[in-house]
C-alpha cells in the first residue's frame, strides 16, 4: 500500500518553501542542531518523517530527519501536525509563549474508563462470600457479587483487594506524575491543576490525553493568529 503522504511529497516540499522560518525552527528544535542555521528546506516527507536540508552560517550543509510521533494517519493530518510542531518548536526555542489552560473538563471517554475500572475491581477482587460490606445485609452482598464469584470460579482469575489497589495506584500514579508535569507547563491555577491531577489518579489516560489535545489546539490557534 502506498504512503498517503509520500505521494504528495513534491507539492508539500514546494509549499513549505514559503515558510523557511518554520523549517529552521524544525531543524534547531527537533533536529537538535546547534549553531546559526541560515536556511532550511524540506526535501521529502512521508507519514513517518520529513527530511530537512539546512545550511549553517559557517557554510556547512547537512540533512536532518524529523520523525512524526505518532506517524501521520493520512494526508489530511499533515497541516495540523506541522502547525502543532511549529508551535512546539517555537516554544522550545523561546520564540512563542507556551499555551495556558485555565479551565478543567472531563472528556467523554472517561465514562468508558470508569466502567472498565469498576469491572476491574468487581470481577477481580470482590469480597468473599458471606462477607458484610458497609453494613449491607450479607444476602444482598452475595446477590450483587454472585456474577463476580462465578467469573472467578470459572476462570481462576482473581486478585486480593490490596494487590488490585497496588496495581491501580502504580499505573495511575505514573500517569498522575505525567499530568502534573504537563500542568506545570501549561495549566494556570491551583484549582484547575488539582482537578487534573486528582482526576488522573482516578481515571488515568483519558484525562492527560485530553489535556495534551487541548494544549495542541491552543498551539495551533496561537500559530494561526500569528500568521
Amino acid at each position: 500500500m502506498s504512503d498517503p503522504v509520500a505521494s504528495k511529497s513534491g507539492f508539500l516540499c514546494m509549499y513549505m518553501k514559503n515558510h523557511p522560518d518554520t523549517l529552521v525552527a524544525y531543524v534547531k528544535y527537533f533536529g537538535k542542531v546547534e549553531g546559526n542555521v541560515l536556511t532550511a528546506e524540506m526535501s521529502s516527507i512521508d507519514s513517518k518523517d520529513m527530511t530537512l536540508v539546512y545550511k549553517l552560517k559557517s557554510g556547512q550543509s547537512n540533512t536532518s530527519r524529523v520523525s512524526f510521533d505518532p506517524p501521520l494517519s493520512g494526508y489530511e493530518e499533515v497541516k495540523p501536525r506541522l502547525l502543532s510542531m511549529k508551535a512546539e518548536a517555537q516554544e522550545g526555542l523561546g520564540m512563542l509563549k507556551a499555551p495556558q489552560i485555565t479551565t478543567f473538563r472531563i472528556p467523554r471517554t472517561s465514562v468508558f474508563t470508569g466502567i472498565l475500572l469498576f469491572a476491574y475491581f468487581y470481577f477481580l477482587s470482590p469480597p468473599a462470600p458471606d462477607t458484610t460490606f458497609l453494613s449491607v445485609p450479607v444476602t444482598t452482598v452475595n446477590a450483587f457479587f454472585s456474577p463476580a464469584h462465578a467469573f472467578r470460579n470459572a476462570t481462576g482469575l482473581g486478585l486480593s483487594f490490596r494487590t488490585a489497589c497496588a496495581i491501580f495506584c502504580t499505573i495511575h500514579g505514573a500517569e498522575t506524575f505525567y499530568t502534573w508535569s504537563l500542568c506545570r507547563q501549561y495549566v494556570k491555577g491551583a484549582i484547575v491543576t488539582a482537578a487534573y491531577v486528582g482526576s488522573t489518579m482516578m481515571l488515568g489516560y483519558p484525562i492527560w490525553s485530553d489535556l495534551k489535545r487541548r494544549v495542541q489546539q491552543k498551539r495551533i490557534e496561537s500559530v494561526m493568529k500569528a500568521e
